[in-house]
C-alpha cells in the first residue's frame, strides 16, 4: 500500500475558490433560510471544506425584510440588549424590529449560526442583505441559488 496517495488536503486562502450567489428570501422561513446560508457562508457544502479557514461563498440576500416567521414569533420572540448603564436592559418584539429594521432579524440570525470567534466575524462580512430585489453586485457575476433545493 502506498501511503503518500492518501494525503489530505487543506484548503487556505489562496487555494478556496469563493463564488458569489444570490438568494431570494421572500416567503421564506427564518430559520431554515437562515441555517442554509450560515452552511453557503461557511463554506461546508464544498468537497474542500476546512474548519479554520474562510472557504465558504459570499452570499447576496434579495428581500429579507419579506421573510417569515412561523408560529406567533412575531409576537413572542423577544430581542434583549443591554445599554451599559443601569437599568438599561431594553427588549423589542420581533414585530416592532421589523417595523424599525427590517434587515436586523435576518441578520440577527445567520450570525447566530456562524462560530464565535475571529473567523466568524470575518465570515459574517461575506453576508450582504437587501430590502428589494436589487442589489449593487452585478460586477461579481453572482449566480442565482435556488434556497429551497440547497441541502
Amino acid at each position: 500500500m502506498n501511503t503518500l496517495s492518501y494525503k489530505t488536503v487543506s484548503a487556505n486562502k489562496a487555494t478556496a475558490n469563493k463564488e458569489w450567489v444570490v438568494v431570494d428570501a421572500e416567503r421564506q422561513t427564518l430559520g431554515r433560510l437562515a441555517s442554509k446560508v450560515a452552511i453557503l457562508l461557511r463554506g461546508k457544502h464544498k468537497p474542500n471544506y476546512t474548519p479554520h479557514v474562510d472557504c465558504g461563498d459570499n452570499v447576496i440576500v434579495l428581500n429579507a425584510d419579506k421573510i417569515q416567521l412561523s408560529g406567533n414569533k412575531l409576537e413572542d420572540k423577544e430581542y434583549i440588549w443591554h445599554t451599559g448603564y443601569p437599568g438599561g436592559q431594553k427588549r423589542l418584539s420581533a414585530q416592532d424590529v421589523l417595523k424599525k429594521k427590517p434587515l436586523r432579524v435576518t441578520e440577527n440570525a445567520v450570525k447566530g449560526m456562524l462560530p464565535k470567534n475571529k473567523l466568524g466575524r470575518q465570515l459574517f462580512k461575506n453576508l450582504y442583505l437587501y430590502e428589494g430585489a436589487e442589489h449593487n453586485h452585478e460586477a461579481q457575476k453572482p449566480k442565482q441559488i435556488n434556497i429551497n433545493e440547497f441541502y
